[in-house]
Parts: structure tokens; sequence; C-alpha cells
């Protein structure tokens, strides 16, 4: 049974765009169907690395029968693809980043991953995007995101560009 689900996006090293672009094409030979893309997004490094280069960052809508560490495998394996190596510094500069933010309703924990995405509601880089592919958005709980986003303020995020390529 296939399930509705978001990822994110992320890239700030080489060609950041093409990164994206080939993240959503590398999705499909994972059993990830992307359905539509949001706007690509500029935004300003959070975390622990701030002294880096700007993200690209775009969110996608995706069907998949995929449980959710398969799903997370199939996201870490586009990630190695693309030429992310395991490991790295946590917040660091990386040429690809893809997370699994939703999937369906569910409510998923484990050691490797917890849906929905535990930064979620904290992170004006994903959830305008998010919001952009589905304003009316709710977290499993029924809390809109809209309304999560509302309370946040700080980062900027700029549109940066079209939504990516998607299709077969």
């Amino acid at each position: 049974m296939s399930e509705l689900g978001y990822l994110g996006l992320g890239s700030n090293v080489g060609d950041r765009r093409a990164m994206l672009e080939a993240a959503v094409e590398d999705l499909w030979g994972h059993d990830v169907e992307v359905l539509a893309s949001s706007s690509v997004y500029e935004t300003e490094p959070v975390g622990e690395v701030l002294d880096q280069r700007a993200f690209l960052n775009a969110c996608v809508r995706i069907e998949t029968g995929l449980e959710p560490e398969a799903l997370l495998d199939a996201c870490k394996g586009v990630e190695s693809t693309l030429g992310r190596v395991a490991g790295g510094v946590r917040h660091g500069p990386r040429p690809i980043d893809v997370d699994v933010l939703l999937l369906g309703t569910r409510e998923y924990d484990s050691e490797r991953l917890t849906i929905p995405h535990l930064e979620l509601a904290r992170r004006r880089f994903v959830l305008v995007p998010l919001l952009e592919l589905d304003p009316g958005l709710r977290l499993p709980d029924g809390r809109p995101l809209a309304q999560e986003l509302a309370r946040l303020g700080g980062q900027d995020v700029r549109v940066a560009g079209p939504p990516l390529e998607v299709g077969a």
C-alpha cells in the first residue's frame, strides 16, 4: 500500500541546484515516486557550523510503498550516490541532504529515524517550502504547520528558483 509523504532536500556544495535535481531523479530508482516539488529556496546555515556557504533547499511530495526504515535507507542511498560521505561534521557543508519529514499520518520512532522529523516544526527552511506544497498540512497530532511557522522568527528563506523537475 502506498503512502504520501514529504522529503526535505538541501545542498551547499558544488552546483547546488543540480544536486537537488539529481536527488529527485535518483529517488525514482529507490521506489520513491516524486509527485511535486516546491520552489527552490536559498537559506543561511543553521546549527553548529554557521561559517559555510548558503544552502539551497526544497521539499518534495512523494508516494511510496516503502516502510519508514526502508525509506530512510533509500534517502541515504541517494545521498551516497551523490557523494555525501557518512559521518561528516554535524550541520557541516554537504553536497546533498535528503530528510524524511512526514509519511502519511504516521508517528514513528527508532534509533535511526523519527517521523515527523524532530526539527520539522522549528525550521523555517523546511516549513516554508513544505507549506508551499500543501498550505493546509498538519502534523500527525493535528497541529497545523502554518501555525508552527507563524511562531518562528529568524532565518531568512528566499526564493532562489522555480520548482525542481519531477517525473519518471
